[in-house]
């Protein structure tokens, strides 16, 4: 693997001048180069018969404009400026590539390279649009440094306000920020960002992938978005989507050049059959020019100071994933199985970013376990800073379904936390974007159900179902937190256990946007139990900013105790105990230990909507007794 790297690394050094230059083609492709007031404009389409630009700026003549035909695929275009000496193609104007096809039909395409791409009402496709406003938003905050500790704040801009509507770059800047640096997160993750024209696809049918969203705001609004966050110290991921595009033609990159191939596979292998999506062909020159220029324009333009990669398991394998399940013998990652194209276009994108912009942190969503993929490209690795520790939200909801509170295992609750490669940093969950989604259950809709319309008032009795469900949402987030990984990640609204589930816009829901938003205002009625969940969540992420664990060395484990339902830790200094007994408490129970300790953090404290059972002046001594592996032991 490390040899296909370092030849096709080679190669673009050889025939492009460096990784820099090659992927630095986003400031040469499209049409936004400007020289001397005039315009260049650069598309690849290898199938093409001939190649024009048309738009407002030539009253959409489709063949005055024709490009000239260079090598390798590659069609060239210079408007000279106009007699005022201003750019010839206006900001806001519209256009359109016309590419003739081979069999000489005349299609309108919107450039791959587009950057701002608007649907209007009452179209169906969308419309390329000419970014470039004499006044562009200047970024006035640095990025903050590298974190160690990584809280994510997982985040879709659209759904972030209670109103049923589409919300926008300025909202999330200015009434969901605050919000997420009060709650400790000090990453914000956005997904749906890339162009799509689904808006139910929760943006993983990217069409324009140079384009930021247009329903949510301008280009600008986004950037004012990702520099006010800096300004708070809050680091910023986009979730890239480089695993698949979209089909659509018209709007999208598919048959961009009249062919079925171009950016992608042709036949069969170019499609996937579970998405209804096109795949990119990553051993092709042109793909991994677009592909790595994408990633260093989010991160140059925009300001991004990273990625979260989706769907990497669909890119590592030819079977992409479907019906395969992964035990984690060597033998599933390392054969013919393997798309060995995809991983060596996933080693160039890290090795890239590591290259240029170092302070940027990647993420992988791999399902399957595939060993070494975030160790560095040197070693051979794929690169990647985490990955994504996704057995842990799938072993949280197969225990609430299918067990009851007195059969829940502790061994292999800690196992499910702890299982994981000590040289790759994982980013723990209890749940994400998935299970909110239409279809599955949050864990607060899973513990509470229906009760949570009736019950969470404060004036309503505390009934066993929401008592219950309150303090093992509390205690999973935590355990999950403090053992489950090298970083945290939190889907907006989980943290305050956000009742119903998620479900865009579309035919199925008569269009309903009533549930594509997130009731921030329930946490800030304190008349509703909401309240207790969301401080208990901030508290959480502030010790961690405190006693930073998450950048500790793994947890150790002294106690999982089957019949008590006891566990124990130690992480960062601090001692970890829950009891998952359903009505067992306990007096002077003992814990190996070997410092003296006060009560930090409680979920059963009043403000966390506990019982106030424990007194928390009270200091806990450790005494010579031996007791689990440690010399010492203390009673609490």
């Amino acid at each position: 693997r490390y040899s296909l790297f370092y030849k096709r690394l080679r190669n673009i050094e050889e025939n492009e001048g460096g990784l820099d230059k090659f992927s630095k083609s986003y400031k040469t492709f499209g049409v936004n180069q400007f020289v001397d007031g005039g315009m260049y404009c650069k598309e690849w389409a290898p199938g093409a018969e001939a190649v024009f630009l048309t738009g407002d700026f030539n009253g959409w003549n489709p063949f005055s404009h024709p490009y000239k035909k260079a090598e390798y695929g590659k069609w060239e275009l210079f408007i000279p400026p106009g007699e005022d000496g201003f750019p010839p193609v206006p900001h806001g104007s519209k256009l359109k590539v016309v590419i003739r096809a081979q069999n000489g039909e005349l299609l309108y395409r919107i450039s791959p390279w587009a950057r701002y791409v608007v649907r209007y009402e009452g179209q169906v496709n969308y419309d390329w649009v000419h970014w470039n406003p004499p006044l562009p938003y200047i970024r006035r905050h640095h990025s903050p440094k590298r974190l160690k500790s990584l809280r994510i704040y997982e985040s879709h801009v659209g759904i972030a306000s209670p109103e049923g509507k589409i919300a926008s770059y300025k909202n999330f800047t200015y009434n969901v920020l605050p919000r997420i640096k009060d709650l400790g997160y000090n990453c914000v993750q956005l997904m749906a960002i890339m162009e799509h024209a689904y808006y139910a696809s929760f943006g993983y049918q990217v069409t324009s992938f140079f384009a930021a969203s247009s329903r949510y705001g301008t280009p600008d609004d986004l950037k004012e978005l990702i520099d006010v966050a800096h300004s708070m110290g809050i680091t910023v991921l986009l979730d890239v989507v480089h695993s698949h595009a979209s089909k659509n033609s018209e709007d999208g990159l598919n048959k961009f050049d009249g062919t079925d191939s171009c950016f992608f596979h042709s036949g069969p292998r170019g499609n996937h059959q579970l998405w209804d999506s096109r795949l990119f062909d990553y051993s092709n020159w042109e793909v991994l020019r677009f592909l790595l220029s994408n990633l260093r324009m989010w991160i140059e333009d925009y300001g991004f100071d990273g990625f979260r990669f989706d769907g990497v398991t669909s890119m590592l394998y030819h079977n992409h994933g479907i019906g395969a399940g992964f035990s984690g013998d060597y033998n599933e990652y390392f054969g013919l199985q393997v798309d060995e194209d995809a991983l060596c276009y996933l080693m160039l994108a890290n090795y890239m970013i590591g290259l240029l912009h170092p302070e940027c942190i990647t993420i992988a969503e791999d399902v399957s376990g595939m060993p070494a993929l975030c160790r560095p490209v040197a070693e051979g690795g794929g690169g990647f800073d985490y990955r994504l520790a996704m057995a842990i939200p799938d072993k949280w909801i197969q225990i609430i379904k299918e067990l009851k509170d007195e059969e829940w295992n502790m061994g292999n609750i800690v196992y499910t936390l702890t299982n994981r490669r000590s040289e790759e940093k994982y980013i723990a969950y209890a749940e994400s974007h998935d299970q909110a989604l239409v279809g599955d259950k949050t864990l607060a809709f899973r513990l509470m159900d229906a009760e949570m319309y009736t019950n969470m008032s404060v004036f309503s009795p505390l009934t066993p179902v929401i008592d219950r469900g309150m303090q093992l949402h509390k205690m999973i987030r935590l355990i999950t937190h403090t053992l489950g990984g090298d970083g945290y990640l939190n889907f907006m609204g989980n943290e305050f256990g956000h009742p119903e589930w998620l479900d865009f816009p579309r035919k199925g829901n008569n269009e309903s946007y009533h549930y594509a938003r997130r009731q921030f205002n329930l946490t800030e009625d304190h008349l509703l139990r909401y309240r207790f969940l969301n401080a208990f969540d901030k508290d959480m992420n502030k010790l961690e900013e405190r006693f930073g664990w998450l950048a500790s060395p793994p947890a150790f484990v002294t106690e999982k105790h089957e019949s008590n339902k006891v566990i124990a830790f130690e992480r960062a200094g601090l001692i970890f105990i829950f009891n998952f007994h359903p009505y067992q408490s306990y007096v002077d129970y003992r814990v190996g230990s070997l410092f003296k300790y006060k009560i930090l953090l409680d979920s059963d404290a009043p403000e966390y909507g506990g019982h106030q059972r424990l007194d928390h002046s009270t200091e806990y001594f450790s005494e010579e007794y031996p007791h689990n592996y440690r010399h010492n032991s203390l009673m609490v």
